[in-house]
């Protein structure tokens, strides 16, 4: 070991063990356990101890950067009088905490534990509701309806579901142009037989209508545009579900900071209430300036970012906006082809979005979104064909015109695209079968977000879909249908720890295209024969924009990313290649002996298929400041037939990760591990393990490497 690194060791050694210090005569918390809590997570009652255990540095280190916890006998106590208060609020009357025991570990470091006694829940026997007896039969079923949702019977009788409660039934109640209500709430709670029976007595008030709509703060911001997205119009009924809809439209013009929506209820007798709308105006115009890196099973390469918005382009509150990112690929680096680059490859992606807010109607926008790429296509074909193999690239032009929309929690967007692909050669001569791609085609997208953080998802769930149709009457060289629903759920669990859910399936109906895909794979090629290859590369081509795949940091993280999926001998690489590939003994079709063989995995390249499924379930545990770890566990497959489950073929791998949060997100590395013996559940033929493909290995061991800004899902 070098003398460097050994006084890098020891200064970090001097680091770790010289912060901070524990005061003499008393004694640092290493932890807190809770025992006997069922019925009430161990981290809601650990939230309320003034009593904490010790922060750990990276997990790991006490006494790094974090002061130690110390013990405090009065403090303790206080602590147990809280236990109990915060029991008696979740409905547990008898229940009692007590000291378990002090445990020493050593002269100057304790442990504590808190010993729970919960006793019999008090429960909601009954709920009565009075002074509802004028409203129609829709707006009662509304009112009873807040209350059963958010106190039912039966149920422990929570303090703070009982105010909601209350909260609710008002809000049932102004929802529906009672301004003015109110509620009163009481509750008897019998001891003996552990039943609360609660009743609310409502004041209605009369029904009102919106009044004048005055507004403040706009600054230089027009207010006809802003008018037209608050889309509240004096002698409306009143409404504050409609008051929450206008200020999130006047937020998604993103031209505010803060919008406030502030009703003027001093005056019942006008039958009116005015509301007056405060603003604060952000920046108009922003520039984006940053860059990144990317090192993986794929390819190696270094970009920048260019960003530039204005919200209030030629007036209107139009939006628009420039990304420019150029790049260069180092060729062949790769994660698991450690050399020195022999090629710079540019790349660059510009992408200019123009917005129109107010499209159509109030609360919805047009856009049109073209595109100009250039990226090369680098397959993760085997290493040992890197250095000889050519590189394609395809210039992309693409055109996007679309609606999109916000309906409360969900989220429809429309679009029409065109996109027209243009295949160049990199390195080496391009097949002169591959052709200029044309793929036209509407787009519906669609989903339910009901989660408490679209950052950092803590609880609730996401519905989402994606349905495509290509060709047909929209022109173009593939015809198709394309669905892709998602499903995630996040479940919270003691110690802000979140357990996070996937499942997605895709299924791709093609009209025109992957006979070769479906039915032959496993037939003989043949160099000579340019029928075949044509309809091989024209297959391939199409599939490599349409098809389905599996694998990456958003998806299967024990794989390269498109790298899940039916495998074959691509010839649109190049002729050289494919005569190179058949010519290696692995990689003939025809073996020395002139019989037919079939080729070895590493030789062929995923070329996508037809029916997707993917899962993952995910463990988040955050560590300390804006570190966070996960563990988790990813499964999928493509099939290269339609509608075709194939469970015994998991791809299970399983790994570990570090998250890094930041303003835009959690930078995340994730390394992924394919468990041996849960990739394939049963034997496969020669032609299906070929088809199957070899994912590979780094340093000989079987995993992927995966980066990426925001969390997986």
């Amino acid at each position: 070991m070098s003398s460097s690194i050994l006084a890098f060791l020891a200064v970090l050694l001097l680091t770790l063990t010289g912060c901070t210090s524990i005061p003499k005569g008393r004694s640092a918390i290493d932890t807190v356990t809770i025992r006997g809590s069922s019925k009430v997570e161990d981290s809601d009652i650990e939230e309320r101890l003034a009593t904490a255990e010790t922060p750990k540095f990276l997990g790991m280190f006490r006494g790094v950067v974090f002061e130690y916890e110390l013990y405090d006998r009065f403090v303790f106590q206080r602590d147990l009088a809280r236990v109990e208060r915060f029991y008696r609020a979740r409905g547990f009357y008898d229940a009692h905490a007590r000291a378990g025991r002090i445990t020493r570990i050593s002269e100057n470091h304790v442990r504590v534990e808190v010993v729970v006694e919960e006793g019999k829940a008090i429960v909601v026997h009954s709920v009565a509701l009075h002074g509802i007896e004028s409203l129609s039969p829709r707006e009662s079923r509304a009112v009873r309806r807040a209350i059963r949702k958010t106190l039912p019977d039966d149920q422990p009788f929570d303090e703070d579901k009982y105010k909601d409660a209350e909260i609710q039934v008002v809000r049932a109640l102004t929802d529906r142009g009672f301004a003015y209500a109110k509620a009163d709430r009481d509750a008897s709670v019998d001891l003996v037989a552990h039943t609360a029976d609660v009743s609310f007595t409502v004041t209605l008030g009369k029904k009102v209508q919106f009044g004048e709509v005055t507004y403040e703060g706009n600054g230089d911001i027009p207010l006809e545009p802003v008018k037209r997205a608050l889309d509240i119009n004096p002698g409306e009924p009143y409404s504050t579900a409609d008051l929450d809809a206008a200020q999130q439209a006047l937020l998604d013009l993103q031209v505010f900071s803060s919008v406030e929506i502030i009703p003027d209820l001093e005056h019942p007798e006008t039958g009116k209430v005015p509301l007056h709308v405060k603003l604060e105006p952000s920046k108009l115009r922003t520039i984006k300036l940053g860059g990144g890196i990317e090192f993986d099973k794929i390819r190696s390469d270094v970009h920048l970012l260019f960003g530039w918005e204005h919200h209030n382009y030629l007036g209107g509150l139009r939006t628009l906006s420039v990304q420019f990112r150029p790049g260069l690929v180092f060729y062949p680096l790769r994660a698991d082809n450690i050399v020195m680059p022999r090629d710079f490859l540019p790349m660059e992606k510009l992408r200019i979005e123009l917005r129109q807010p107010g499209f159509l109607e109030a609360r919805t926008s047009g856009f049109i979104r073209p595109e100009f790429n250039v990226i090369p296509f680098i397959p993760p074909i085997d290493t040992k064909y890197i250095d000889t193999a050519p590189v394609i690239g395809y210039a992309e032009a693409k055109t996007a015109v679309g609606v999109d929309r916000t309906f409360g929690k969900i989220y429809a967007a429309l679009v029409q695209s065109v996109n027209v692909a243009y295949p160049f050669s990199y390195l080496g001569e391009k097949d002169d079968a591959l052709r200029t791609l044309v793929i036209s085609g509407p787009e519906l997208i669609t989903n339910l977000d009901l989660r408490d953080n679209r950052v950092h998802p803590h609880k609730g769930f996401y519905l989402g879909n994606n349905l495509q149709v290509a060709g047909g009457i929209f022109g173009g060289h593939a015809s198709d249908i394309k669905i892709q629903p998602d499903a995630r759920a996040y479940i919270p669990l003691p110690h802000k720890i979140t357990l996070a859910m996937r499942l997605s399936v895709g299924f791709l109906f093609p009209f025109n295209y992957g006979e070769v895909v479906r039915n032959k794979l496993g037939e003989e090629l043949d160099p000579k024969n340019n029928a075949q290859r044509a309809e091989r590369t024209r297959d391939f081509q199409i599939m490599y924009f349409r098809g389905l795949f599996s694998g990456g940091s958003s998806s299967n993280r024990g794989y390269a990313l498109r790298s899940i999926g039916p495998h074959a001998i691509v010839p649109f690489l190049n002729p050289d290649l494919a005569s190179l590939q058949l010519d290696e003994p692995e990689c003939a079709s025809v073996n020395t002996a002139g019989l037919p063989q079939i080729p070895q995995p590493q030789c062929g390249i995923a070329v996508g298929g037809f029916t997707l499924w993917e899962t993952s379930l995910e463990v988040r545990v955050p560590l300390s400041g804006p570190l966070s770890t996960a563990a988790f566990c990813d499964a999928s497959d493509v099939s290269p037939q339609r509608v075709s489950f194939r469970l015994d073929r998991p791809h299970l791998s399983c790994g570990l990760g570090i998250r890094y949060d930041t303003p835009v997100g959690p930078i995340r590395l994730d390394l992924g591990y394919r468990i041996p013996g849960l990739q394939v559940l049963k034997d496969l033929t020669p032609q299906e393990k070929f088809e199957e493909g070899d994912p590979g290995d780094i340093l000989g061991i079987p995993i992927a490497i995966a980066f990426g800004i925001g969390e997986s899902f």
